[in-house]
């Protein structure tokens, strides 16, 4: 089958949406499937796509929204339509055949996107939605529900009306940005979630009736190659971060931890973000400096050797993340997680595991003092066991996607 995938964000920019689309991809072409990914074309400097990707990407006229020019924006109208066709007859003169299904994963301009090509071209749509909007809008504004307003009206214009059949239903749903979300699905064949506890926060908000789990899964070689890497030495526990330096990721709460938890440990912060400068002046101010070291943005391979070589990755957002990636790559390298968020502590299910008794600063401490004391203690024990780590494999949850896009199809 070809899937075309559509989505806010070009795979090969940051993000942990963008990981998983990448193996997505990479996953259902070796299973013998043919892949499109539509997405904003990137703006930053150093962007090269290997050739055996670039027939697989299809780079939309963009604008950058952010300063870094990591992140850009197309806009949904007749421009991209007839950018995104080009391309796709393109793909099927080369010998890729027609789109058979539209999986949507993403929330604004790649949804809206996404929804006028399966309506021009008479296609199934499937919905994987990655981001709580809701939590992470009320986060970076307090006008919030005015940015919902704004989303439900340029969805509209974008789009076009409900369907007549699934308006009760959107009516019913929750307000905010859960409304959005349920207009935006309505005319899906099947809307779907990588997490237990964001499939059920959808159903309770009414944004879809029935919303299927689709966990991502980590690469299979990847993991396997840096698994086979002999972790090194060390004098005292290592503790590793990724992420983006933004406030919903709650970098800023862990550097206070860890000048409140005194802790005998080597850490490194791996990532960039609005917040760096403020995170690097307070690891200053804390007198941190000997023992916290910001990394920055690194490859993914990169960040997957730190992860490995750590003895506890820590996960500090709460409620923003609708599977949170890091811990589930973690786990499959061996590395436990010191979590913040008791939901992805239930989904992920290993052990060993510390999780923060609540949200406060003075919580992280204490689990960071725990971790730390017992990993000094017996550090080669403390270590994820390698059958847990085989079952988050992409192989596993490629095998899964498929059946779910033959169940769309043979409706």
């Amino acid at each position: 089958m070809h899937v075309l995938i559509v989505t806010d964000q070009h795979p090969d920019s940051l993000g942990g949406v963008q990981v998983a689309l990448r193996l997505q991809r990479k996953f259902l072409e070796r299973a013998g499937h043919t892949v499109s990914i539509a997405a904003p074309a990137l703006h930053r400097r150093g962007y090269v796509v290997a050739p055996a990707d670039r027939a697989a990407y299809i780079d939309l006229p963009s604008t950058s929204i952010t300063r870094d020019r990591e992140y850009g924006i197309t806009l949904p109208g007749r421009r991209s339509d007839r950018a995104l066709d080009r391309a796709l007859a393109a793909r099927a003169a080369a010998g890729a055949g027609p789109v058979d299904l539209v999986h949507i994963q993403g929330d604004f301009w790649g949804a809206m996107i996404g929804l006028r090509a399966a309506r021009r071209h008479g296609l199934p749509v499937m919905f994987t939605m990655h981001n709580n909007v809701d939590e992470g809008t009320r986060a970076v504004t307090p006008l919030a529900p005015l940015a919902f307003a704004g989303l439900r009206a340029w969805r509209r214009c974008a789009v076009g009306r409900v369907p007549r059949q699934k308006r009760a239903e959107t009516r019913t749903s929750a307000p905010g940005a859960w409304r959005y979300l349920a207009e935006l699905t309505a005319g899906a064949a099947l809307v779907t979630a990588p997490s237990g506890h964001f499939a059920a926060e959808l159903e309770e908000h009414g944004v879809a009736r029935s919303v299927e789990v689709t966990q991502g899964g980590v690469d299979d070689e990847l993991i396997g190659a840096v698994r086979a890497v002999e972790r090194t030495e060390r004098s005292r526990p290592r503790l590793v971060w990724l992420g983006r330096m933004s406030g919903e990721k709650r970098v800023l709460e862990f550097v206070e931890a860890l000048g409140k938890s005194g802790v005998d440990a080597d850490v490194a912060l791996h990532g960039a973000g609005l917040l760096l400068s403020k995170v690097e002046r307070r690891i200053v101010a804390l007198g941190l400096q000997d023992r916290v070291r910001v990394a920055g943005p690194v490859p993914y391979e990169a960040a997957l050797a730190a992860m490995r070589e750590a003895d506890a990755l820590v996960q500090t957002s709460i409620g923003f993340e609708t599977q949170g990636l890091t811990p589930y790559e973690a786990a499959a390298l061996g590395t436990p997680t010191i979590f913040c968020d008791e939901n992805i502590f239930t989904d992920l299910a290993v052990s060993p595991a510390w999780l923060a008794a609540d949200a406060s600063v003075s919580a992280l401490a204490e689990s960071l003092r725990a971790a730390v004391s017992e990993i000094a203690k017996r550090p080669a024990e403390l270590r994820v066991p390698a059958a847990a780590g085989d079952r988050l494999l992409q192989s596993a949850k490629t095998a899964a996607m498929v059946k779910l896009y033959e169940g769309v199809l043979g409706r």
